[in-house]
Order: structure tokens, then sequence, then C-alpha cells
């Protein structure tokens, strides 16, 4: 059984995501606290993280922010906003996806189950390794000799499909369908924001990142 945590500060919303979830043997956390919803990740075993943004004291980018310091655990962010900025925002910050209120149950679904079917898969799969860097699957982090990062699910598929096939280009439109899978209507821009923010985090671990990670002007992006 698979258990998500819900975090948001209306019970009702809560309420309503577990009605969703648990014909599909989802077992729910529910915690309307960013700070007591961070103790629980802390102890408990979680698969994902149904987490929203507009929240008194704690708002959803902070916790989400606080939940990447220690934790890689796949998170879909719930809003009500539909400015790209913010959810530009919630991406950098370290969420996997986002969903906008008022969401179709469907759509949920499908996108959890595209998270979770995806992580089971790779549980399976073996580590990648190219020119002395290692795509650690079952940590969902990247090695360079003794230093390591951590990285987002989204990061991590990206990278996952750079590292098998080097010196291959791939476009945008590629890298989207890679790690959005079933979300037809996500920006490709998200794409460029994601490879800018993988970078950053790479060089800030020591990474000769700029060596490997080029850009393919006006097509996408690859791995030499």
């Amino acid at each position: 059984m698979q258990t998500a945590l819900l975090i948001d500060d209306e019970k009702r919303m809560l309420d309503l995501v577990e009605l969703f979830l648990k014909p599909y043997g989802i077992q729910c956390l529910k915690e309307t606290s960013g700070k007591n919803a961070l103790e629980i990740l802390r102890n408990e075993v979680v698969d994902f993280v149904l987490l929203d943004i507009m929240m008194p004291q704690m708002d959803g980018w902070d916790v989400c922010k606080a939940i990447r310091e220690f934790s890689n655990v796949p998170i879909i962010m719930l809003t009500a906003r539909t400015d790209k900025t913010d959810l530009v925002k919630g991406l950098n910050h370290g969420a996997d996806d986002y969903i906008t209120k008022p969401f179709d149950d469907r759509e949920l679904i499908a996108r959890v189950n595209a998270l979770l079917r995806r992580t089971t898969k790779d549980e399976k799969t073996k580590n990648i390794t190219n020119n002395g860097f290692v795509l650690d699957i079952e940590r969902y982090s990247l090695q360079y000799f003794e230093k390591k990062v951590q990285l987002t699910l989204k990061e991590f598929y990206i990278m996952k499909a750079l590292l098998s096939r080097p010196n291959k280009t791939f476009t945008r439109e590629e890298l989207l369908n890679i790690a959005w899978e079933y979300e037809t209507e996500t920006d490709i821009r998200t794409v460029d924001s994601h490879i800018r923010n993988l970078r950053e985090k790479l060089k800030m671990s020591g990474f000769p990142t700029d060596e490997f990670l080029k850009t393919v002007w006006g097509i996408g992006y690859k791995w030499n």
C-alpha cells in the first residue's frame, strides 16, 4: 500500500483528496500545519506529498523548500493560482508537479499514478554511470567521485535521459514528455527552468557542470 501525506489548512480539502485516493489503495496522512507535516516526514515512510500553497504561518513554498533540505519525496503542489510566475516559483523550490484548483479527480489520480509507476519501475533499474557520474536509481541522487547531490523527481528523469544517451541532443519537447508524461498542458519553458535549477544545484555541489550539461541553441540540451 502506498502512503500519501496531504498538507492543507482546509480540512474539507484534505477529506476530499483522501476520498479520491482511498479507492486506489492509497493510505493518507493528513496535516493542516506545515511545521507538523515536516515532523511527520522525518518520522514516517511517505511515498508522495500533496501540498497546498496558500497556508497561514508557513506557506507551501516554505514547506516545499524545507522538505528538500532532508528528503527527495515526490511533491505535487495544489494551488488556486494560475499565474505562471507563482507556478514556476513552486518548481524552483523543489516541487515535482502542480495541479490548479479546482482540479479534476481523474487528473489527480493520473498524475499520482504516473509518479508512483515511474518510481516503482526505477527501483528495479540499475544505476547509470557515465564519465565518473553515477545516477543512483534508488536514492534519486547524482554522484561524481566523492561529491553527491539529491535530485527532485523531475531533475532525476531529465538526468536519466541525458546520461542514458550521451551526445544525443534532446529537444525540449522530448524532455517534457519524458519527465512530465501525462501533463500535456505543462509549459515547455518549464524544462528550461528545471535545467537552470539543475545546473545551479550541481555547481553549488562542486560538479563540473559546464563541461557536461550543454545547451544546443534553438533545440534543447545534451550531455557530453
